[in-house]
């Protein structure tokens, strides 16, 4: 069974920045693929960006675009997301999820293509 516990959420004024960290339980973290998405209250959970197996390969929402990195540690079964330049609008619960295939370069931007999600951890960006 894997597992995925986000943390790192909090508090943090515009402007401000934030390393979140999602940590997976289970030995074949480095074959899956992985991507952050977000809810906002009243809002459907969104995509937010995704990073492939090996690492190489990323791809973010246009709304974070040069302001938010995904990477990932392998030999430590970890994914961050840096997030700098925080607006209010990206005030929401972020969520870690890792792909239903294995697959050393692809990545994913739907949900669907997600089978494992982390509890998520609220992140609140002040004005």
């Amino acid at each position: 069974q894997v597992q995925l516990v986000e943390s790192g959420g909090g508090l943090v004024q515009a402007g401000g920045s934030l390393r979140l960290s999602c940590a997976a339980s289970g030995r074949v973290f480095s074959s899956y693929a992985m991507g952050w998405f977000r809810q906002a209250p009243g809002k459907e959970r969104e995509f937010v960006g995704a990073i492939s197996a090996s690492g190489a390969s990323t791809d973010y929402a246009n709304s974070v675009k040069g302001r938010f990195t995904i990477s990932r540690d392998n030999a430590k079964n970890t994914m961050y997301l840096q997030m700098n330049s925080l607006k209010p609008d990206d005030t929401a619960v972020y969520y870690c999820a890792r792909s239903l295939l294995a697959g050393f370069n692809n990545l994913y931007i739907a949900e669907a293509s997600y089978t494992y999600w982390g509890q998520g951890t609220q992140v609140t960006v002040s004005s």
